[in-house]
């Protein structure tokens, strides 16, 4: 595999980007159970000069996965990590949950974490992230904040929804150089408690952190947003960066 891999970085000389991948397990798009994800997260790889491969949800196949990828994208979906990853027994009547996917991108992240490896985590796959970091979740906004802006917006997703401010100092200001950008929303949950390690790097207005990463880790970062739609520079300079550092 190493051999295998090698040659082909060679030839290529592209990062290998994997994706994780939402699961059903039948109805919609097939009676049998099915493998979902979005086209603008393979094509926001591709244009940052990556090249992006989708990962299925199989436990067995980690290993390989990890030889063959050069960074990790923890992608979003419908549903929430299950409370007790993080220490809650209470399960909040709008949660979902998908236990196989989020079995699957817990033990690919924590390894890759191990390798000091890229890590983007995108909404759902911040939260997942940050929950492997140490961190704590609001199980819904609206119960936690008092009037939270509208974070899982009406408008489409390829259109920006409110403005984020981004903390000096961090990774994520370093790529962005902006204090303030506007940014898409589509969740109800968001990151809570962080280990010392672990550092806020955007907020919105209302107080919900939109972004986190370690401090130590070559390149860890999650958003609540999703950069893949690469509506402003900035979600262009996010994909970029991270790409940049799988080299």
């Amino acid at each position: 595999m190493w051999i295998i891999k090698n040659i082909r970085k060679q030839k290529m000389k592209k990062p290998i980007i994997g994706i994780t991948s939402d699961y059903e397990k039948d109805g919609g798009y097939s009676k049998f159970p099915w493998y979902a994800l979005r086209k603008n997260y393979c094509t926001a790889i591709e244009a940052a000069g990556g090249v992006p491969i989708v990962l299925s949800n199989e436990i067995k196949l980690i290993k390989n996965y990890i030889e063959l990828i050069d960074g990790l994208i923890i992608s979003g979906g419908d549903f929430d990590v299950n409370p007790k990853f993080f220490g809650e027994k209470d399960l909040h009547h709008s949660v979902k949950l998908k236990e196989s996917r989020t079995k699957f991108e817990f033990e690919i992240t924590k390894k890759f974490l191990k390798k000091n490896q890229p890590i983007l985590g995108i909404c759902g796959g911040e939260q997942l992230l940050a929950v492997c970091l140490g961190c704590s979740l609001v199980q819904h906004i609206p119960d936690e904040y008092k009037n939270p802006l509208e974070h899982e917006q009406k408008n489409p997703r390829n259109e920006t929804s409110h403005e984020v401010s981004i903390r000096p100092g961090t990774k994520l200001y370093k790529i962005i150089k902006q204090s303030v950008i506007s940014v898409n929303s589509a969740h109800h949950q968001s990151v809570k408690d962080l280990p010392e390690e672990v550092a806020i790097n955007a907020i919105a207005p209302d107080g919900v952190i939109e972004g986190i990463e370690h401090q130590k880790h070559k390149w860890c970062v999650g958003v609540q947003w999703h950069p893949e739609f690469t509506i402003t520079k900035s979600d262009r300079l996010l994909f970029s960066s991270f790409i940049d550092n799988c080299k």
